[in-house]
């Protein structure tokens, strides 16, 4: 039976497919990102584990109900175990692809020149 992170792998979001291939000139240099990759408990939907950055593309279910909250306790989680957490929303990413690009970059920028 597959895992929680195989069958989110196979089963995209148009915003997660976007953002894949946004990021494609920085996975072909020297950075290594992975699609829903286990971190702990949960399944981050992009990380690169060697700039500890995890990326996370926010549908509409993370803004209501329980959502804020399970994505606070999430993030707390995240930033303890050293990672950055950058959160775009779907919209983010289908509307503002540059200014995505442009933030994950910064963040990339931010970490030791030997996390890469």
């Amino acid at each position: 039976m597959p895992t929680r992170a195989q069958r989110l792998r196979k089963n995209p979001t148009a915003p997660e497919i976007r953002f894949w291939r946004l990021i494609a000139p920085l996975r072909t240099g020297e950075y290594h990102f992975r699609k829903q990759a286990p971190v702990g408990p949960y399944v981050a939907d992009f990380a690169c584990h060697h700039a500890k950055l995890i990326v996370e593309i926010d549908g509409e279910t993370h803004f209501i109900g329980a959502g804020p909250q399970k994505d606070a306790v999430r993030t707390a989680f995240l930033l303890r175990e050293g990672y950055t957490v950058l959160r775009f929303t779907n919209h983010d990413v289908m509307t503002n692809p540059d200014g995505v690009y442009v933030t994950v970059l910064a963040a990339l920028a931010k970490e030791p020149s030997d996390a890469h």
